[in-house]
């Protein structure tokens, strides 16, 4: 098993910021700027930014960030999948994951950023993690990236207005610090796992295979059957987020 306890810590930066989250956000950028610098360079405008800043405004920028007005979310499933069934089926998948490590996901699902970096960390399959971040974790962080773009804020402020929702300060509109944290999280992943050209989304099916991977190249591409896809379905309705 690889070395991969940093994920656990890297974790803490997608965290509801509690008490200790400068301590957390201090740790991380020292680690990164000692082992990943480019990753370490990535993080300090969220370090600066988030500098005596009192813990009510992180929070309320977080908050406003993944819940209340989400530029982006945290749920890889949601990210990679939307409502599709297959999303459905990579949370049956990731829970049973999370079970054979014995991580207690808490209110937040199973495919939960926090959750996956835990999992990460613990689990003793390379082979499986490996897959899941060629074939998942690096995908949903480049959208997770990509939503943080100025037109595509743009274009949700509009949007928002017109349904007269409040109006989202400033700084979420554009240079959102949190943009940061999510390409510094790029930067450790490509170090440590390199990148791969990968089959499209959209042929993927999400499987168990021998090695225990979803991805499997025998049995990525083949259909599940009718009794899968409502199960599938049925579970991701129960645990959509909007």
């Amino acid at each position: 098993m690889k070395d991969r306890d940093h994920y656990s810590l890297l974790a803490n930066l997608f965290r509801y910021p509690e008490e200790d989250f400068m301590l957390q956000l201090k740790e991380n950028q020292n680690f990164l700027d000692e082992f990943y610098p480019e990753a370490g360079k990535e993080l300090q405008p969220f370090s600066e930014s988030l500098n005596n800043r009192p813990l009510d405004e992180t929070r309320e920028l977080f908050t406003k960030t993944f819940d209340v007005q989400p530029i982006c979310y945290l749920d890889l499933g949601y990210v990679m999948f939307g409502e599709d069934y297959k999303r459905g089926a990579f949370l049956l998948n990731m829970q049973e994951e999370q079970i054979k490590i014995n991580n207690d996901c808490g209110t937040d699902l199973s495919d939960n950023i926090c959750n996956v970096l835990t999992l990460m960390t613990k689990s003793e399959d390379d082979v499986f993690v490996e897959d899941l971040v060629w074939r998942i974790f690096i995908p949903c962080v480049k959208k997770m990236i990509a939503e943080f773009d100025s037109a595509r804020v743009d274009m949700k402020m509009k949007i928002l207005r017109k349904m007269h929702r409040a109006i989202i300060q400033e700084e979420l509109n554009h240079g959102n610090v949190y943009k940061n944290c999510f390409t510094a999280l790029l930067e450790v992943l490509r170090k440590d796992f390199g990148e791969k050209v990968m089959v499209a989304e959209g042929d993927t099916v999400l499987t168990s295979s021998h090695h225990r991977a979803f991805f499997n190249k025998q049995t990525a591409l083949q259909t599940i059957n009718h009794k899968q896809n409502s199960e599938a379905q049925d579970f991701a309705t129960l645990n959509k987020l909007d």
